[in-house]
């Protein structure tokens, strides 16, 4: 787990691109705090920081083959590395350490891009072919690690955040159409990012660079749904042998390790697993709210007593998460409005007092329909029948319902299912997730998106039902974009690496397969995982219903962050700024402080945006 960086732009000094690349690893610092190397091979310079976690006597990167033609830098971990070793040594390859770095270095020595069907892991890699002046790229299957590149004027970059690649491209501005995307999706979707002329390799994708040339090709995707399997208790045991040895393999490591434990069903299965593998009991480790309806702790305890982990617990109030607002939001290389980046970097810098290495439930509710929206997807479509009479009923119902600054606000919950059923099915999720609609774009942009670019987005056309075509949704799009982002960078910023046993290839391919109507028959969430996994949870687990990992943000926006909201509101800076509508902004915040209308998306989302500006000095 690491950072890596690296530029290619001939004609330059080999000295000068040695200190950019320097200059790019210096601001991945936290990524790899346990060391730093920096290599220069013509017209190409590769850096690399560290965080020592398999092999820690040796794997120093760059690193370079016998023959002195490939230098790679790596990002991640590769679970098959010791058979894959194996392999490439029964091929005639020498292996002078014992890390996964030199096993990819290897394999891409004797196999080429094809040496990415070799690999299993999360990853994030370049090598340069000094003797053909080449630079091969590749990001692992579902997006875990982070690539960003820079393309043009005969330069070519790269690195694991945006802000080590702004140290090699300076003059990168912010994207207008980015920022509209980002207001409505409450992130950057791949592959932008917020800044013109940078961009980010998708999940399961490599690139090649070679005399100035880009290409750029997808290696793997996700397979299509196919029919139900005849007996569901098969199905069942597969499932089991599977996310055990997903399980297994992620126990690999020479530093101390642990898991997250939230209550939820997903890091409770992983959590028992890990338990029935280890002598010792594991370290597990939650954060919970002084706030009743937000806390799980009880749930993650219950599943600590039942797991038989060494469990830990930090209870958080409602001012000391406020207070990590500005400084989390703005710790990210571009702005992600999920309001668990505050816990979840809270979580990470817990968790790392003891451990290096996390696994987590991550992936799961994307596999097999955990989330609340799915179903709503399936009712929004029922109900669009109806027509407008239906519309008229749902206005009606909206206008009974209480505004609420708990988990869940009624009228706020129905004004999003209500725009659901009036959008066409491929706009249905994306209007269930949304922040911004893409229509109030109009009031509070100076300068709104022209009819040529989407802000929000659709789900993508394919096989299957509505659900298939959402869980696909989520799980080539919300899970890299939003969920692995916001790990990654939480987790990382801390030195602490995260693993996803549910979403190992294997795992991934298996419960792609499975049809919807299998996984979530009437539209039930996790109704298969449930029946399959159930042995790996406490029947007060097993109960309960998905929660998401949130914070107050309706009532905190309302109260303890409301001054901070106002000054980042405030006209003059939106004036200053160019980017904003004062009157609109101003319009939001009196209908969510009045308590009229729940505008914690639309200000949240605001919020984050312009704390990261802010730090950008924008």
């Amino acid at each position: 787990m690491c950072g890596i960086a690296g530029i290619v732009q001939p004609g330059r000094d080999p000295g000068e691109l040695r200190e950019i690349a320097a200059r790019m690893a210096a601001l991945l610092a936290h990524r790899g705090p346990d060391g730093s190397g920096v290599l220069a091979d013509g017209p190409a310079a590769l850096a690399h920081r560290r965080l020592t976690v398999i092999d820690l006597a040796t794997g120093a990167q760059p690193m370079t083959d016998p023959t002195g033609r490939y230098r790679i830098v790596f990002n991640g971990e590769i679970y098959n590395y010791r058979e894959l070793r194996e392999r490439l040594r029964a091929e005639g390859l020498a292996f002078a350490t014992a890390s996964d770095t030199e096993v990819i270095l290897n394999a891409y020595a004797r196999h080429g891009a094809a040496c990415l069907d070799l690999l299993d892991g999360m990853f994030a890699f370049a090598v340069w072919d000094g003797r053909e002046k080449t630079l091969f790229a590749a990001r692992d299957r579902l997006g875990k690690k982070p690539f960003y590149y820079h393309h043009g004027g005969g330069l070519f970059a790269f690195a694991s955040e945006l802000e080590a690649l702004r140290a090699a491209v300076p003059g990168l501005s912010l994207d207008p159409a980015s920022v509209a995307a980002f207001l409505c999706r409450k992130c950057v979707p791949c592959p932008a990012t917020i800044y013109a002329g940078a961009a980010k390799l998708p999940p399961g994708c490599c690139l090649t660079w070679r005399a100035g040339e880009l290409r750029v090709r997808s290696y793997w995707t996700p397979p299509e749904p196919g029919e139900a399997p005849a007996a569901p208790e098969e199905a069942g045991e597969r499932l089991r042998e599977l996310l055990g040895a997903a399980v297994r393999k992620r126990l690999v490591s020479d530093v101390p390790l642990g898991a997250f434990l939230s209550g939820g069903l997903d890091s409770t299965v992983v959590a028992a697993l890990m338990a029935r593998e280890s002598t010792e009991p594991v370290r597990t480790f939650s954060v919970g709210f002084e706030e009743p309806s937000y806390d799980e702790t009880p749930f993650a305890l219950a599943a600590a007593e039942f797991a038989g982990t060494r469990h830990s617990v930090r209870v958080l109030d409602a001012a000391s998460c406020a207070g990590m607002v500005r400084e989390v939001a703005a710790g990210f290389d571009e702005p992600l409005a999920d309001p668990s980046i505050v816990p979840t970097s809270l979580l990470s810098a817990f968790a790392r007092e003891e451990v290096t290495v996390a696994l987590s439930g991550d992936g799961a509710d994307e596999l097999f329909g955990g989330y609340e929206h799915l179903p709503a997807c399936v009712w929004a479509g029922r109900l669009a029948l109806g027509g407008a009479p239906v519309q008229a009923a749902l206005r009606g119902l909206e206008a009974l319902l209480p505004v609420s600054r708990g988990y869940v606000s009624p009228r706020h919950v129905l004004d999003r299912f209500r725009q659901a059923v009036a959008a066409p099915e491929e706009r249905r999720l994306p209007r269930l997730l949304m922040a911004f609609a893409p229509e109030a774009l109009e009031h509070v942009l100076l300068q709104p998106p022209g009819p040529d670019h989407d802000p929000l987005g659709a789900v993508e056309p394919g096989p299957g039902s509505t659900l298939d075509r959402a869980l696909r949704h989520y799980l080539t799009r919300y899970l890299p974009d939003s969920i692995l982002t916001k790990v990654d960078r939480c987790s990382m910023r801390h030195g602490l690496e995260v693993r996803s046993p549910f979403l190992d290839t294997a795992v991934v391919e298996f419960a792609a397969r499975l049809p919807a109507s299998f996984k979530m028959p009437g539209a039930r969430r996790k109704r298969f995982m449930k029946q399959a996994l159930g042995r790996y949870m406490p029947p007060v687990v097993r109960r309960r219903g998905k929660r998401g990992f949130l914070m107050p943000v309706a009532g905190w926006l309302a109260g303890s962050l409301g001054d901070l909201l106002r000054g980042q509101a405030s006209p003059e800076r939106l004036r200053r700024q160019g980017l904003f509508r004062p009157e609109a902004l101003e319009r939001l915040l009196r209908e969510h402080e009045s308590g009229a209308v729940d505008r914690r998306e639309e200000l949240w989302t605001f919020l984050v945006l312009q704390l990261w500006l802010e730090s950008r000095g924008l």
